[in-house]
């Protein structure tokens, strides 16, 4: 059976969501961005961090285990839910507990509210239905898109409208509390079927065996990706850390829009083909070259045009994101060239190999990290982030032929 239409009909769906999410991100931004400063951005930022750390550390992995699994994924539902909700308690407890002790860490005690009202997030998307992998699964893109789509929708219209009213930092998380709370009933109403909660041990097992790499890969995935988000949070402060993560969001745009949509379709495509190996590489081959296109077409207008950019999206007080995001493109545009081969490796169950390629990045960072903050502040961010993913490259590419070579 072809693929190559189902992939490219996905790709078209998966790519109308991207567009439709990024006009509503940047009315988003847009507005935010003239109603809160650099400061609040930044304090936001802090407990972002926080929760995605926290998430990471307790991933089990379950969506793509679901999505690479040959067996009906019924039978594994239940457990999976069980797990998903005792990780959301998990990381809930953590939150609070930990809250005061992050707040002085990065001497910005206005974190510690947001970073309690943020805990309700995880312990809310633990009780999402796990059967949504079901549309990524069987390729019923088009109902990814429209669910997809009206999250999205609910997150940034409650954070725009409460943004404009109250001029709160606090309505950034109510725009995340509101899609979390929104996913929960629509898995459950429209979706089927409806997990219980009881689970099997030898499900349990399974899924924690399979998901131990893809834990290690999203830790050193959450450093690579955040240790420069720490480090100018922690030496240069909270308003400092909001003007970088605001270039860091613009800079991924080759890969929110190229890479992660091609991926996010290409992954269950490559699982249904990883044992005809010949046929799994021409459309790997097919996969990079589509990527490199669309990253460099997407990634070189925000180098070229970045000081316009800020200007027309931000405003006048965020012209200080020009130099970090002029760095930043680059970084975009390679980390979206090397984005497929981690769907290649999970494909064919490979999640060592992914773990190894993120590792590589993350030491780099590590490595250059604090120098360069120190000689160049955010500008030097940029740079450590820059090195780490051309460091990752030669091994990524290791990596592929090695695979292929088996």
């Amino acid at each position: 059976m072809g693929y190559t239409k189902t992939a490219l009909k996905g790709i078209s769906w998966m790519s109308s969501f991207r567009v439709i999410t990024r006009i509503l991100s940047f009315a988003k931004i847009a507005v935010l961005a003239r109603v809160l400063t650099p400061s609040q951005f930044g304090v936001f930022g802090i407990a972002s961090l926080v929760l995605a750390l926290l998430e990471i550390l307790t991933e089990t992995g379950i969506n793509i285990i679901l999505i690479q699994v040959k067996k009906d994924i019924k039978e594994y539902l239940d457990s999976a839910w069980v797990v998903s909700i005792i990780r959301g308690i998990v990381i809930f407890l953590l939150i609070i507990i930990s809250s005061p002790f992050i707040a002085s860490f990065f001497k910005t005690p206005e974190a510690l509210g947001i970073l309690l009202l943020i805990s309700l997030v995880p312990l809310i998307r633990g009780f999402i239905n796990p059967a949504e992998v079901k549309f990524q699964k069987e390729l019923n893109f088009m109902y990814e898109f429209w669910f997809r789509a009206v999250l999205f929708f609910v997150d940034a219209a409650v954070a725009i409208i409460l943004g404009i009213i109250t001029h709160s930092v606090y309505s950034l998380v109510f725009g995340l509390l509101a899609g979390a709370i929104l996913e929960v009933i629509i898995s459950f109403v429209l979706i089927k079927p409806i997990p219980k909660f009881k689970f099997r041990m030898d499900y349990l097992k399974e899924i924690f065996h399979k998901g131990k790499w893809i834990t290690a890969y999203g830790i050193f995935n959450y450093f690579g990706e955040n240790g420069d988000n720490i480090v100018v949070g922690k030496l240069l402060g909270a308003s400092s850390l909001g003007i970088y993560q605001m270039a860091y969001k613009i800079s991924m745009l080759p890969i929110t829009e190229v890479s992660n949509v091609v991926n996010q379709v290409i992954f269950p495509v490559y699982t249904k083909i990883e044992q005809d190996v010949a046929r799994l590489q021409r459309a790997f081959t097919k996969t990079m070259l589509i990527t490199i296109i669309l990253s460099v077409l997407v990634g070189g207008f925000l180098y070229i045009f970045s000081s316009e950019v800020v200007r027309v999206v931000l405003g006048s007080q965020w012209l200080s994101v020009i130099p970090v995001l002029k760095v930043l493109a680059i970084y975009g545009i390679l980390r979206a060239i090397t984005g497929p081969s981690s769907a290649l490796f999970l494909s064919r169950g490979r999640q060592e190999y992914v773990t190894v390629m993120i590792f590589v990045r993350f030491l780099a960072l590590i490595i250059t990290i604090y120098p360069l903050v120190m000689l160049f502040g955010m500008v030097g961010a940029g740079y450590s982030a820059l090195i780490s993913v051309l460091v990752e490259i030669p091994v990524i590419v290791l990596l592929i032929v090695r695979l292929f070579n088996k």
